[in-house]
């Protein structure tokens, strides 16, 4: 072979050789979603993880999410399967996302990081949990019928399911039902779910403020009671029988969730399962975090993403979440005039799940309105049990359509 050809041949494995216009536009998206990371702060734990495993994805030639090459040879009479091609790193760490690794572990993490406290000494806090779920099965129908008003836009039943549950605010729980439902989606769903996360301060303010009144918006909390600790180790084995024997389909992660906090509740008992809850509550959960939003940006191949039911889904993503909150919001306004005016209708919008930051959102628009308002242990009751709602939704969803 001549030096020309060895010099064609170096210049056609170069990328840019190979690239498409839509690897072209996906590339430089990930550059911006890397950008309101690191510049603008929009939730930076996971979306530069998400936005560089969308880059490395859209690399032409790199075969990052290539899968392996088997070949049927014949040894000592017998046929064998040999590898021949190890297949792209990503393909290899997205199992944890398919065969659903990944979000349990993500949920052991939250679990022992998060105070339930506030749900317990405030039980109502749980209606206004369940209520910011209402966005999930709105949209859940709206994504079944929109192609009576855009009919080049279709869904089936089991994506429409996995598009409602972007209304959650909970990425590990749309990725989880996803892999299940709709593994195709699982990028733009993803990617979707984290987004509106990470724009959990800028969303939810102005639908908050438009259903609420400034009175409303001033009412100061009562102090809630002190919760012992008895109460808080009971709570996660307590919610755990409970949800598992309704709903058996939602144990995987509410279990994982309350096993983590259990953990954290317990070292005052135990000082050795110290250990466990740092773990989980760190090296674990960012280990995880970095090998979940990798992956799931890795699934935003361009020829995939840039279709019209990925727009489709991030309006309809969008409409979900926009929902929730303002169903938490209302269902607030109607336990305020129930209170005689003691419940702050701003706690309603930490339904969501967006653990802590929806309540700190609430704590925020409450201060605005009146700067002696402390509302965020009021918010963290209906927070948690946005999670736990989440999750619970995931499971109604997953044991009517799942296989």
């Amino acid at each position: 072979m001549s030096m020309v050809d060895e010099l064609l041949k170096f210049f056609y494995s170069m990328g840019f050789t190979a690239i498409t216009w839509q690897q072209g536009i996906m590339i430089v998206l990930s550059c911006f979603l890397i950008y309101l990371a690191l510049k603008k702060g929009f939730e930076p734990l996971l979306l530069v993880p998400i936005a560089f495993g969308m880059l490395l994805t859209n690399l032409p030639l790199a075969g990052m999410m290539r899968e392996p090459v088997y070949e049927m040879v014949m040894e000592a009479g017998k046929e064998v399967k040999i590898l021949v091609d190890p297949g792209g790193l990503l393909h290899w760490l997205y199992q944890g996302i398919k065969l659903g690794i990944y979000p349990p572990l993500i949920f052991f993490g939250v679990g022992a990081m998060t105070d339930f406290g506030p749900l317990i000494a405030n039980p109502k806090s749980i209606l206004l949990g369940a209520a910011a779920q209402i966005g999930i099965f709105m949209t859940f129908i709206g994504a079944m019928l929109i192609d009576k008003f855009i009919p080049f836009i279709s869904f089936t039943i089991e994506e429409a399911a996995s598009i409602g549950i972007i209304g959650g605010a909970d990425g590990p729980t749309a990725i989880f039902l996803t892999s299940k439902l709709a593994p195709h989606l699982i990028g733009p769903i993803a990617v979707a779910a984290y987004s509106y996360m990470a724009l959990v301060p800028l969303i939810q303010p102005p639908i908050m403020k438009a259903l609420t009144t400034q009175k409303e918006r001033e009412v100061v909390m009562e102090q809630l009671r002190p919760v012992s600790k008895t109460e808080k180790i009971i709570f996660p084995v307590l919610v755990t029988i409970v949800v598992s024997f309704v709903l058996p389909s939602a144990a995987t992660l509410v279990g994982m969730l309350m096993l983590g906090n259990l953990i954290r509740e317990s070292v005052e008992l135990q000082s050795i399962l110290n250990r466990l809850s740092k773990t989980a509550q760190n090296d674990l959960t960012n280990i995880v975090v970095v090998f979940l939003g990798i992956t799931v940006g890795a699934t935003a191949e361009g020829e995939v993403f840039l279709r019209p039911q990925t727009i489709a889904i991030i309006v309809l993503g969008l409409i979900a979440f926009s929902f929730g909150t303002a169903g938490g919001v209302l269902l607030g306004k109607v336990m305020h005039r129930l209170s005689g005016g003691k419940v702050n209708p701003l706690i309603g919008s930490a339904g969501v799940s967006a653990v802590p930051m929806a309540a700190r959102v609430a704590q925020k628009v409450g201060q605005e309105a009146n700067p002696n308002n402390y509302l965020l242990m009021h918010a963290m009751g209906p927070n948690v049990a946005g999670v736990i709602g989440s999750a619970v939704a995931a499971g109604v969803l997953l044991s009517m359509l799942g296989k």
